[in-house]
């Protein structure tokens, strides 16, 4: 194992989840839901995993097929307009 590239991806998106929508909403569920705390854990995290997972497959298959410039520049145009939609329903 890579403890550089374990610690890079690790940091790299427990900050990025830091206060998502996914934060966001594990939080409320896990307020509404005052006697299923561990269901709630339990299912966020593995719809986590399972979203890291699907997201680590399609890398891979992605990335013998197109190049890291090109996935980065439709990843950060993707960001764009997510950001630009949030905004506008705001």
């Amino acid at each position: 194992m890579d403890l550089k590239v374990f610690f890079t991806v690790f940091a790299t998106v427990f900050l990025a989840e830091l206060g998502d929508k996914t934060q966001l909403a594990t939080l409320l569920y896990s307020c509404k839901n005052a006697n299923a705390k561990l269901t709630v854990f339990i299912a966020a995290s593995l719809a986590l995993t399972l979203a890291a997972g699907i997201a680590v497959m399609a890398g891979s298959f992605l990335s013998g097929r197109i190049s890291q410039k090109h996935l980065s520049l439709a990843a950060g145009t993707g960001f764009i307009i997510i950001g630009i939609w949030t905004l506008a329903r705001a």
